[in-house]
């Protein structure tokens, strides 16, 4: 990058600088005259004598020449406005091309940042420098030259033409000037420098802003909220002297040439009047004087203020090149060049004596040396900070070594551009990034190198993209077409489209995120009239799914819609509508504030039903939730009400409880109405709903369809059992109803028979398709950490690298889960390269070498009881929003003893319920689960499975807890558990049971003492049983 601004300005657009000064000069003449003409229309027109007159060989009479004049006038004034005209929309249009030829410029800088410098700048730094503060220079550029050559141009005419009508006059226009010209520049430079001071101090205080949300859970952590807020107030009060400074030193230059401008006009009132006085000037000569005069201040201010535009201009210029301009960058060559003669990714891998060192001079590798014999597959292991995962960087090329060098037969992989070592090599990290766009775009972005094949535009569409390319071909961008086929196809081993789609499926499968873009196509939305065969598919897997689920027998394991029946699994919003709400004005939120479904309530009588209700909800939230940080998973997934709505929710109460419900506001009764309308009965054990309820709402289920305003009708889609509801997903239309959730193993049960008739009916990948088209949202936000890192592993394999490196890249999941992962990697890198950098000291499996890292060296490498509790009273179970005999039920458990109440709600409320037959089974001895389950009433038998048939080994009862064990580890279940009696369980998920775990340290040790008891009771029945077993 050019060190100065007009360095920049004249390497890239020369011409049309140029072109700028040349219709300036070209203009002045006309301006000239225009001048001239209103002295010419005064003096020989209006008080002129000697008629008819000659004007360039016309005998005009007065009144004739009059109009000759202003016509002359007119004439100029459309000549001049026409100059300026195109002045500022070739200046507008240079301005703004030298604009984008700077942005594009510092983002390709981004891109060539080494990866050390974006832990010294932040995202927010470079965001506001490439956009926000280069928006001033867009403006500058196009006057850069052009403004001083205009306006000076002008002012010179000016001065010209007063100096032609009398020297005196042009004496006394110009006296100030010098006074001007020295003062204000002075003045500006001050101000120039406090405005260079003040950026800087900005910045300061955006990153100091930045951490204080970041860490705002440490600020509350250690009591420092008054340090931090003494540090704003200081960092504030600095920016205000700047400021202040500033707004006096600005104000006082505005004295400055106000004062002046208005003193010059007194010269030529008292010099010019007495001129004409005496005959020496004339009355047509002081008019045009002081109207020229009158155009001066506008170029004079014009030009003073170009200084500061200029200055403030250089300095934000300077600052884009002290940040931007590093020593260090990757060179611009490696990142297009396209070089015939690739090596192959064979041979010897050597790390020669390699260091990196931080910026304070801290060596994080120091000499690492290490050699491999490629295709191999090697693993680097070591503690964490001993520099594994900065060794495994480099040798991905993404850190270049500080010293020493990583070859590949003797070829320096520092030297090779990205188009070998970005396709060649693919590197997954802990923390992957994931791109705002679909599943299928970041799977298949690292088949993005170059276009492949153009699109053919026509017509109007071809004209723009010419332009487009012009554009892009001045301004010194790239000129490929974005919405070309970028995706390299053959690089994923496919030769088609299709074929690429199978590929895309085929590396899901790899690292078990199949399953989860399945389930994630089965709640996509299609519009039927865009894809109506796979609507009349989907249909036809509607029927099919009720005949197998009455097949199985397991019909009442999804409640389907009925216009006639209430939906205990649905919620009491769903149910009244009975269809699904299309735009916001249905939107389950917005309920509380539609009119229409206020009047219906009140005309069913359910309004004031609802109120009672919404204060129940609200005080049942309040008590679950009040103790938990907003940040909290549980807040998404089981409160009806949001951390910040949580206050205002405990001040409704609390007014409530003051004055009455009966006294409540408009907009407090709207909140508290709104609540009861996310109840879903059977999900929400909380005893709201009762037959007269749900009577009362399929009465408002009939008067909301059959009074629905023509106005309203678009804005739900109603449940019918022959058409396709575009407003539900595909596993919603499918079913057509909902899963009962207190059928236990419904989830399982109805996922398996809608995945056979999904795969029957043939549209297995036409949801994984659908899934593929998931929005992920920002940094991959709407995906869950290990989603993310499954995914970044496709992405890396799908391009099919000689040498694949896995770096801590699947560190979230569980040590079965990353040996399963990992054994499928390898099969795939199966004759090519495979490094992996584990989170353990160690690996397991054979590798052909292994390198243990300490120090940022590598050291060597190988060849690889129940407590009786009273019962709770009528008043605390309610006090207790209904859970009272549940937790109790939790409390006797030895693994929660002594956890607090609140806790014990809580995980009751999350916690699903389950009713089983005698005889049915709840747990298979051998399969692996995922949660445990706590007898609420009823008893349940324990089994053996034997050679010799199934042996009872004990009988639990109510308020014990089996199958505990799948809550820490994914081991095989080591006994059948079948209801003995009619049984009811709440079962606790394994991912509710960590969250609680993790807040209370103490739990963790009563896990250990519960599952070690466990474990050795199990241990002893099973001897028992076997012994009576061999003796029988």
């Amino acid at each position: 990058m050019e060190r100065g601004v007009f360095q920049f300005v004249f390497r890239y657009s020369k011409t049309q600088q140029l072109v700028l000064i040349l219709v300036t000069l070209a203009s002045l003449p006309f301006y000239f005259f225009s001048l001239d003409i209103p002295k010419q229309i005064v003096d020989k027109a209006i008080r002129g004598t000697n008629f008819p007159t000659n004007y360039y060989g016309l005998d005009l009479e007065q009144v004739p020449f009059l109009m000759v004049l202003c016509a002359i006038f007119l004439i100029l004034v459309v000549v001049n406005g026409g100059f300026k005209f195109f002045l500022n929309v070739y200046r507008g249009a240079a301005g703004e091309r030298l604009l984008r030829r700077l942005r594009y410029q510092l983002i390709e800088r981004v891109l060539r940042f080494p990866l050390p410098q974006f832990r010294k700048t932040s995202q927010g730094e470079v965001v506001s420098m490439v956009t926000l503060e280069t928006e001033p220079l867009g403006g500058f550029f196009g006057d850069a030259l052009n403004l001083p050559s205009y306006q000076g141009g002008l002012l010179l005419t000016l001065m010209g033409f007063m100096f032609v009508q009398d020297w005196k006059l042009g004496l006394a226009a110009i006296a100030l000037y010098p006074v001007q010209a020295w003062l204000i520049p002075k003045l500006q430079r001050q101000v120039n420098a406090l405005g260079k001071q003040r950026v800087q101090t900005v910045r300061r205080l955006n990153e100091r802003i930045g951490e204080a949300v970041t860490g705002a859970h440490e600020v509350h952590a250690n009591d420092t909220s008054q340090f931090e807020l003494a540090d704003f107030s200081t960092r504030l009060g600095h920016i205000f002297d700047i400021r202040y400074q500033i707004y006096k030193k600005k104000f006082f230059i505005k004295f400055v040439n106000n004062f002046l401008a208005l003193l010059t006009p007194f010269f030529f009132y008292s010099i010019g009047g007495w001129l004409v006085i005496r005959g020496d000037m004339t009355v047509g000569s002081l008019i045009a004087v002081l109207g020229a005069y009158k155009d001066v201040s506008a170029p004079w201010k014009m030009l003073l203020g170009y200084y500061q535009r200029k200055e403030d201009a250089r300095i934000k210029y300077e600052q884009l090149i002290e940040k931007f301009e590093l020593n260090n960058l990757l060179e611009e060559e490696k990142l297009v060049a396209e070089p015939d003669d690739k090596p192959a990714m064979t041979g010897q891998l050597v790390a020669a004596n390699t260091s990196l060192s931080e910026d304070d001079g801290l060596k994080v590798v120091d000499g690492a040396s290490m050699r491999v014999d490629l295709p191999s597959h090697f693993a680097v292991v070591g503690p964490p900070g001993g520099g594994k995962g900065e060794f495994a960087q480099m040798i991905a090329r993404l850190l270049n070594p500080s010293g020493g060098k990583i070859s590949l037969n003797d070829t320096d992989l520092s030297g090779l551009p990205e188009a070998f070592t970005g396709r060649q090599i693919s590197y997954a990290g802990q923390t992957p990034y994931i791109f705002g766009g679909t599943i299928r775009d970041n799977l298949l972005y690292g088949l993005k190198h170059r276009p492949l094949r153009e699109i053919e535009y026509e017509g109007s569409a071809a004209s723009a993209r010419e332009r487009q390319i012009s554009e892009a071909d001045i301004t010194g961008n790239v000129t490929h077409d974005i919405n070309a086929n970028w995706v390299d196809v053959n690089a994923a081993g496919a030769d088609s489209e299709d074929d690429l789609v199978e590929r895309m499926q085929h590396y899901l499968k790899v690292v078990g995120l199949e399953d989860d873009v399945y389930s994630i196509g089965l709640r996509q939305n299609i519009d039927p009239s865009e894809r109506p065969e796979l609507a009349e598919n989907l249909l036809v897997a509607r029927q099919k799914m009720r005949e197998r689920l009455d097949e199985g027998k397991i019909s009442d394991y999804v409640e389907s819609f009925d216009a006639d029946k209430f939906n205990s699994n649905a919620s009491v919003a769903e149910n009244i509508l009975f269809g699904t709400p299309v735009g916001e004005a249905f939107e389950i939120e917005n309920l509380g504030n539609n009119d229409y479904v206020m009047d219906l309530l009140d005309k069913v009588g359910l309004k004031e039903e609802f109120l009672k209700k919404g204060q129940r909800l609200s005080e049942i939230m309040v008590d679950l939730f009040q103790g938990l940080a907003p940040d909290h998973e549980f807040w998404e997934r089981f409160s009806f009400i949001s951390p910040d709505d949580l206050p205002e929710f405990q001040a409704i109460l609390k007014r409530i409880g003051q004055n009455g419900l009966e006294n409540a506001n408009a907009e407090d009764r709207a909140l508290l109405v709104e609540l009861p309308f996310k109840l879903i009965p059977a999900r929400h054990h909380l005893g709201l709903v009762d037959e007269e309820f749900e009577s009362r709402v399929l009465e408002a289920r009939r008067e909301f369809s059959t009074d629905l305003p023509e106005n309203l009708r678009g804005s739900v889609e109603f449940f019918e059992a022959g058409s396709y509801n575009t407003a539900s997903s595909v596993q919603d239309n499918i079913l057509f109803g909902k899963r009962a959730s207190e059928r236990a193993g419904s989830g399982e049960i109805v996922g398996d028979v809608l995945a056979q008739v999904i795969d029957e009916s043939g549209l297995r990948n036409e949801v994984i398709n659908l899934g593929l088209n998931y929005e992920v949202g920002i940094g991959g936000a709407r995906l869950s950490p290990i989603q993310r890192q499954k995914l970044a592993i496709a992405r890396s394999l799908i391009k099919q690298p000689e040498l694949l490196i896995l770096n801590e890249a699947f560190s979230g999941l569980d040590s079965e889960s990353q040996s399963a992962l990992l054994e499928a990697v390898r099969e795939e890198q199966n004759g090519k390269s495979f490094m992996l950098v584990p989170s353990e000291a160690e690996v397991d499996g054979s590798y052909d070498h292994v390198f243990k890292m300490e120090g940022g060296r590598i050291s060597g490498s190988g060849e690889t009881q129940a407590a009786e509790t009273s019962p709770a009273t009528e008043t605390e179970s309610e006090i207790e929003g209904g859970f009272g005999e549940e937790i109790d039920v939790l409390a006797a458990i030895p693994m929660f003893t002594g956890m607090d109440r609140s806790k014990l709600k809580l995980l009751s409320f999350a916690s699903e319920r389950y009713q089983y037959e005698p005889g049915e089974v709840v747990i298979k001895q051998g399969d692996v689960g995922d949660k445990a389950y706590v007898i609420v009433d009823g008893e349940a038998e324990v089994l053996l499975e034997t050679s010799e048939g199934p042996k009872k080994l004990v009988t639990m009862k109510k308020n014990e807890l089996f199958g505990e064990l799948a809550l820490l580890c994914e081991a095989p279940r080591t006994a059948t558990i079948e209801a003995g009696t009619g049984l009811q369980v709440m079962s606790i998920e394994k991912d509710v049971f960590f969250t609680l775990i993790a807040e209370d340290p103490q739990m963790s040790a009563r896990v250990t003492r519960s599952v070690a008891e466990r474990l050795e009771r199990t241990t002893r029945d099973l001897g028992e049983a076997l012994s009576a077993g061999g003796g029988s």
